[in-house]
């Protein structure tokens, strides 16, 4: 992985045009044909024989937004679907909608303040704080009562995360193209600010005021210190970019 700094780097394999057919284009996203009476009933048989567990843990749905690590002028709105491990972990997919035809855009593992402590400072780098995020009232839980919510925002303002993008759709992509990238939390501070219309047009989709609750989250806990080796970009103006290279391959077979 790669700091990102365009002067003296090339541009990533994450931000690179991609070649367009099929990748990009008019047609729907994917690209495929529509699926068939006989795959529809495979698929519902299978549903109803098979336990499908690690799917069925996922309790929470959580609508908020990101920023890539190595171009913060690209935001985009995200909906992670939360499934709690432990009381320190968390993972979660991450959806660019919350419609049926949703496409699986990454994946972000939060953990709490305590797990993340005891990372090197190298990997503290790749994660970034949740509490702005959910004290500005951009990371919401559509149709949670307040009253519901609170405990777990009290709990959530301390943790951080790591979220990779392998589905860049807001680039046109219709399909998961390049290689993943890195991605930010909203920060109140220059590129870490939302762009106004974003949130704008996920509060009318839900009918609520980002600023109204923020007003509400006034008593939020709120963690007494952020390590500032996460965010990086805040206190180092870089980001970070993956780039992929040919490698040697390990030839010698791992059994007789």
């Amino acid at each position: 992985m790669a700091s990102s700094d365009k002067s003296s780097c090339p541009m990533a394999s994450s931000d690179k045009s991609l070649v367009p057919t099929p990748a990009r284009g008019t047609e729907p996203t994917p690209p495929g044909q529509p699926m068939t009476m006989g795959q529809n009933v495979i698929d519902k048989g299978a549903s109803m024989m098979q336990s499908l567990t690690p799917v069925k843990q996922m309790s929470q749905h959580v609508c908020t937004f990101a920023l890539y690590s190595h171009d913060m002028s690209r935001q985009i709105e995200t909906h992670h679907y939360i499934t709690r491990l432990n009381q320190d972990f968390l993972q979660c997919p991450v959806y660019d909608s919350e419609d049926c035809k949703a496409r699986l855009i990454g994946v972000e593992y939060i953990i709490s303040d305590r797990l993340f402590e005891a990372l090197s400072g190298e990997e503290q780098k790749l994660w970034h704080s949740h509490a702005y995020e959910i004290k500005s009232g951009l990371w919401v839980n559509p149709r949670i009562p307040k009253m519901i919510g609170k405990p777990e925002l009290d709990n959530l303002a301390k943790t951080y995360g790591k979220f990779w993008c392998t589905w860049q759709v807001d680039r046109g992509d219709r399909l998961p193209l390049g290689a993943p990238a890195l991605m930010m939390s909203p920060q109140g501070v220059n590129l870490g600010k939302i762009d106004p219309e974003l949130v704008k047009k996920r509060d009318d989709k839900y009918n609520i005021s980002t600023e109204t609750i923020q007003e509400s989250r006034v008593e939020t806990e709120e963690p007494e210190w952020i390590n500032p080796q996460a965010d990086y970009w805040k206190q180092h103006g870089k980001g970070f970019a993956i780039d992929i290279e040919p490698t040697e391959m390990k030839l010698r077979a791992p059994f007789p």
